[in-house]
């Protein structure tokens, strides 16, 4: 068996081989600070391009950019009981605001009078200050977004999957009517479903939650679900209708066009850098990351083949010329590729090998006989252990389309992994059970379900739950994959992260 960059294998050991491509992608690690990570340039530049990508969108749809702060009073956090209820265990507390010498030691001194939450999620803060932005039918829609960090106190962190303190969006709106939040739900859930799959080549399957798994103080709570290579589910996106009940708690009030006083309807959602995460365990294999084209920090590394240590001025100026001319001549969507020349003076087998090991979508190997017939040898991420050579002005011409060749063999991929192992022929508890008895990668189940809570409890023994009851139905009438009693209604049971 051909030895692997990554030790072990995804079907080893897949917790360890997802720390390892982290590690060695040089994505982020964990940091000094417990429970909290590092993200590196490499990790923090697909964020970067993720980050512009999903801000581009939410302006499209109207939304404004705001900033809020990092600290809420906690009387604040009192006025949402169920909210509250659902974040108190995660909350990080400020209770003093200065350190004091004593005894050789600085110890914490002048209690705050009310302490501060840090920031878990921001409707409760957010809400206070919309309190006084609107005032009449005529302030609303009000179309807010910030970019900004949270804390929650994680008890099993695990590097951009859970950690204390991670980076998101989350857009919060108010509006005049019921009707108009729900649209605005809808349509941010499918920004986000547009964006999994188009921008991180990420299968997604959309659907409301079920009440055990809405999100605190929520109405309804919509979900994107990815499938991940050892078959757990990852959340990948929410959107929350939240009525009337974070209003009522901030005491939001509005003017209707009848000169009655109201409420407004509330929404929240939002993304993380769990994302990242996420196109980890969807798309790496057993040499390391692969980076969808549209969020690689480099898209094309041109390596110098120079002996070891050595510097080839004539050999370097061919490198650099080959990487200005794609990027002048090369479009990507719309946009320049990103080219990078590698002239660090190490072994240009360990460069290779780096990049293969971070994902970078496409890697150019240049040496003396390319600089002399002027071609280029290349490889794709895809097929690590392959090389092509063509004419320099014909790979310029062409690596625009190869990208995006790339990018959707990506998603064809994950596509495939996901129809193969997803189980939709489950139709009562013991086949349920059997599905999930196995050792290693578990599927999704697609079954029906007959919406009664009590059939989540013998789910748990499994450590399986509902991710979402999908928009597309299925229709039709079948028995609940639980109870056996009547059901009509979809529901996508797995593990999860």
């Amino acid at each position: 068996m051909a030895k692997t960059a990554i030790q072990p294998t995804r079907d080893e050991d897949f917790p360890t081989w997802y720390q390892a491509v982290v590690q060695q992608g040089e994505l982020a690690e964990m940091a000094h600070v417990r429970g909290c990570m590092v993200i590196k340039p490499w990790g923090y530049g697909i964020w970067e391009l993720l980050r512009d990508q999903m801000d581009r969108r939410i302006r499209e749809t109207g939304h404004e950019n705001a900033y809020f702060p990092l600290f809420v009073p906690l009387s604040y956090i009192r006025k949402e009981a169920a909210h509250v209820e659902g974040f108190a265990k995660e909350m990080a507390v400020v209770t003093h605001h200065r350190l004091e010498m004593r005894d050789g030691e600085l110890v914490p001194a002048g209690e705050l009078e009310e302490p501060v939450v840090v920031r878990p999620t921001s409707e409760t803060i957010i809400g206070e200050s919309m309190k006084r932005w609107i005032q009449s039918y005529r302030d609303l829609p009000l179309l807010l977004n910030q970019w900004a960090n949270v804390v929650r106190w994680e008890m099993r962190p695990r590097v951009l999957l859970r950690t204390v303190e991670f980076l998101w969006q989350e857009g919060h709106t108010a509006h005049a009517s019921p009707g108009e939040a729900r649209e605005e739900t809808a349509k941010m859930h499918e920004v986000y479903r547009e964006f999994a799959e188009h921008v991180l080549a990420m299968p997604v399957i959309a659907g409301e939650k079920p009440a055990s798994e809405r999100f605190p103080g929520a109405e309804n709570t919509y979900t994107i679900e990815a499938m991940m290579q050892d078959g757990k589910a990852l959340q990948c996106g929410t959107s929350h209708f939240l009525g009337q009940n974070f209003s009522r708690a901030a005491d939001m009030i509005f003017t209707d066009e009848n000169g009655e006083l109201v409420h407004p309807w509330t929404t929240s959602w939002g993304v993380s850098t769990r994302l990242i995460g996420g196109l980890v365990m969807v798309h790496g294999d057993d040499d390391g990351l692969r980076i969808p084209p549209a969020v690689a920090p480099t898209q094309i590394v041109v390596i110098p083949y120079t002996r070891d240590d050595e510097r080839d001025d004539a050999l370097l100026a061919y490198c650099r010329s080959v990487a200005a001319e794609v990027e002048s001549t090369a479009r990507f969507r719309n946009g320049p590729v990103r080219v990078k020349v590698d002239e660090r003076l190490h072994r240009p087998v360990d460069k290779k090998w780096q990049w293969i090991k971070r994902g970078v979508p496409i890697i150019v190997e240049l040496g003396g006989r390319e600089a002399d017939a002027g071609t280029v040898t290349f490889r794709r991420r895809s097929a690590a252990n392959e090389r092509e050579t063509v004419g320099r002005a014909e790979f310029a011409a062409d690596v625009g389309a190869l990208l995006e060749e790339l990018q959707s063999g990506y998603l064809d991929q994950a596509r495939a992994f996901m129809a193969a192992n997803t189980r939709d022929d489950i139709v009562d508890f013991e086949g349920f059970t059997a599905a999930f008895a196995v050792e290693g990668r578990t599927p999704f189940v697609l079954a029906k379900w007959c919406e009664r809570a009590s059939c989540e409890e013998p789910l748990k023994p499994l450590a399986v739950t509902i991710r979402c009851l999908p928009l597309a139905q299925r229709g039709g009438e079948a028995p609940c994959v639980v109870c056996g009693q009547p059901a009509t209604i979809d529901a996508v049971f797995a593990r999860s992260y």
